[in-house]
């Protein structure tokens, strides 16, 4: 039989009972699926029902075949090796052994001599190549995700389940794991809000609020068909609008016209020229007529109603989101940043980087890249203020705003709303509310605590909060903004950059969000700097 993974009539839970995804039906087989949605909205708690880790309310999952997968920011232990991710450190010391001719005969003989070529073969297939007796404390997280990726491939799983295998990946990891799926000819499930990873995919899978569905096809084949589906859902909108409307002025026509009957009637028996009789009977027909045809006329508006509510709710899950954003007033020839040959690092004898000259002004887009260890993070301390230069001089406009990944600007105790608060002391509640609605956060929403939210929610929060208020930043710094932002989040951020009048400076290997918000320049750390401060 061949393989596959069959979701029936699938029901998903929070831990707590919030219910996420009701009656999933879903077939996986040997192709690449890839599968999006906002985030909180039940793609890695499906994950986890696939693996047998997550009991669903109702439903059942059947897999033919065998799983591998890849989980987000997993921390290895601390002693463990390359050779622990792979599961092969015991054979690889009896090959050792065997080698200095400390094996038995039986040791021997249930030696397997192809394993170290299997093994770096696996790892060449992800552009990494360290030795099996590496200790993954001395990796970066992207490097140890290639690692986790190359044993992936290794084991030869009839599945791959990847949560956001590309996340903390820089533009080479990246690419090596887009070519690991271009190639991969089993079944892969994959989590994702990288969008060139995605165009890689045979299919899409979405869930929203409405359920789990199917497209044939990668990104760009995903796109053109919601784009079709808006259009229909805002035509089948703006019907059932016209047909409310129409059902309303009916009523009240109807309404009308028996006033002026009912006040005929009334004249007509004050004049005591009807029997007492017949003006009864006329009266209770009437009342008889009038009340079906109301009758008649609230079935209809309910009907007429609930056609609405179905294509606004339909329109809220498939409405591309924009963001606009009040105006900084940053000069064009103002100076945002100012780096004179400026070492750093964390000690002295060892800089990450040397002699570095960089000026930023104006509202420039300024992409900070370079591979995973080049020293992004070093450089974007330093420009915060949290570490000093060994030598050189920093200066940096007071009104910056630095987003690092954990979002440390935000009080993980308050709700959104009073963070916002606190950031924005001068804005009042209704200019809160409406700041943090732009941001997706309407109502109910912005009451939640910080500490509560996903990583994703946190980001997008922490942009409400700086970039919602009355005089944005005129310098905004960002560390990796898209690692745990869903898609509709990332386009979202991506539309108020868009509109930001400030400078902006990003750390991000994801090449499309760059693109998106229209970086101007790029300073690679890995190339290399001048000291005249030209930028690579």
């Amino acid at each position: 039989m061949p393989a596959s993974i069959i979701l029936s009539n699938l029901s998903l839970s929070t831990p707590d009972g919030r219910s996420l995804l009701s009656s999933i039906d879903l077939t996986f087989a040997a192709e690449r699926t890839g599968l999006v949605g906002r985030n909180g909205v039940g793609k890695t708690t499906l994950l986890a029902s696939i693996l047998g880790e997550h009991v669903p309310q109702s439903g059942r999952v059947l897999i033919n075949g065998t799983i591998g997968l890849l989980r987000q920011d997993v921390q290895p232990p601390a002693d463990s090796t390359v050779a622990d991710l792979f599961s092969v450190r015991q054979a690889l010391e009896l090959m050792r052994r065997a080698e200095r001719g400390d094996a038995s005969a039986d040791d021997i003989a249930a030696i397997d001599w192809t394993l170290e070529a299997r093994l770096q073969a696996a790892l060449a297939r992800l552009g990494f190549n360290p030795s099996p007796e590496t200790q993954l404390s001395r990796l970066s997280g992207g490097q140890i995700t290639r690692v986790r990726l190359a044993a992936l491939v290794f084991a030869e799983p009839d599945f791959l389940l990847l949560d956001e295998p590309t996340n903390n990946l820089d533009r080479d990891g990246r690419k090596a794991v887009t070519d690991l799926l271009a190639g991969w000819r089993g079944g892969a499930i994959v989590v994702s809000h990288d969008r060139n990873l995605l165009e890689t995919m045979d299919a899409i899978v979405e869930l929203t609020s409405l359920g789990a569905t199917r497209y044939g096809g990668n990104w760009s084949s995903f796109r053109a068909q919601k784009a079709v589906e808006l259009a229909a859902v805002r035509h089948d909108l703006a019907h059932a609008e016209r047909r409310l409307s129409e059902i309303d002025g009916k009523a009240q026509e109807a309404a009308e016209r028996k006033a002026r009957k009912d006040s005929g009637g009334r004249k007509k028996g004050a004049k005591g020229d009807m029997p007492r009789i017949l003006a009864g009977a006329r009266r209770d027909r009437s009342e008889d007529t009038g009340g079906k045809n109301a009758q008649i006329a609230e079935r209809r508006r309910a009907d007429a109603l609930d056609a609405v509510d179905t294509a606004r709710r339909r329109i809220e899950v498939l409405q591309p989101l924009s963001v606009k954003l009040p105006v900084t007033g940053l000069p064009a020839g103002r100076e945002v940043l100012w780096l004179d040959g400026v070492s750093a690092g964390y000690r002295p004898e060892q800089p990450v980087f040397r002699d570095l000259s960089f000026t930023m002004v104006g509202p420039e887009r300024v992409a900070l890249v370079g591979p995973n260890g080049s020293g992004k993070s070093t450089l974007l301390k330093l420009i915060a203020g949290e570490l000093r230069p060994i030598v050189g001089t920093v200066r940096v406009r007071p009104d910056f705003a630095l987003f690092d990944q954990k979002v440390s600007l935000l009080d993980p105790a308050l709700s959104i709303l009073e963070n916002f608060g606190r950031l924005n002391p001068a804005a009042g509640t209704n200019a809160c509310h409406a700041a943090l609605a732009r941001f997706m956060f309407r109502a109910d929403a912005a009451l939640q605590v910080v500490g509560s939210l996903s990583g994703g929610q946190v980001f997008r929060a922490g942009l409400a909060c700086v970039l919602g208020g009355t005089r944005p930043p005129s310098l905004l710094i960002l560390d990796e903004p898209t690692n745990h932002l869903d898609i509709e989040s990332t386009e979202a951020v991506e539309a108020g950059l868009r509109a930001y009048d400030g400078a902006l400076l990003v750390v991000s290997h994801d090449q499309a969000f760059l693109q998106a918000i229209r970086i101007t320049r790029r300073l690679d750390l890995a190339a290399g700097m001048r000291a005249n401060g030209e930028i690579i």
